[in-house]
Parts: structure tokens; sequence; C-alpha cells
């Protein structure tokens, strides 16, 4: 497993937390999902041979999100 840790814009409310924890763990190889709120950051421990940091951002991008770094 591997984590990486991903700074979400536009995440202001927790309906944004849940699309996004919803898209993640529609996700194959996504384990964890740990969204804070208040600096705008998930935190996701995913297993790299299922699914890559660009699949990430891509299943939050399709949930209507930017992920900034």
């Amino acid at each position: 497993m591997e984590s990486v840790e991903l700074k979400i814009d536009g995440m202001t409310c927790s309906g944004c937390v849940n699309s996004i924890q919803n898209a993640l763990y529609r996700q194959d190889g996504v384990n964890k999902a740990v969204t804070r709120i208040d600096d705008g950051l998930v935190i996701v421990e995913f297993d790299p041979a299922v699914i890559s940091r660009d699949g990430l951002v891509r299943a939050i991008a399709d949930a209507g999100f930017d992920v900034t770094n």
C-alpha cells in the first residue's frame, strides 16, 4: 500500500467531503480515504498495482473538484 496527500480546491462543506470520499471508495485499489475539510486535504491509502495517483486525481475531478498539488 502507498499513501498520498492531495490538496483539494473547492472543498467547503460536509457534502463536498462525502462526494470526494464516495468517488474515491468507488475506485478499485483504494483502501482508505481520510478527508480534512479544515485544510482541504484528503489522504488516500491505495494499492499502486491497481490504481495510480493519476487515477485518484481523475476520480476526484469526476466528482467536480480540482487537485492542486
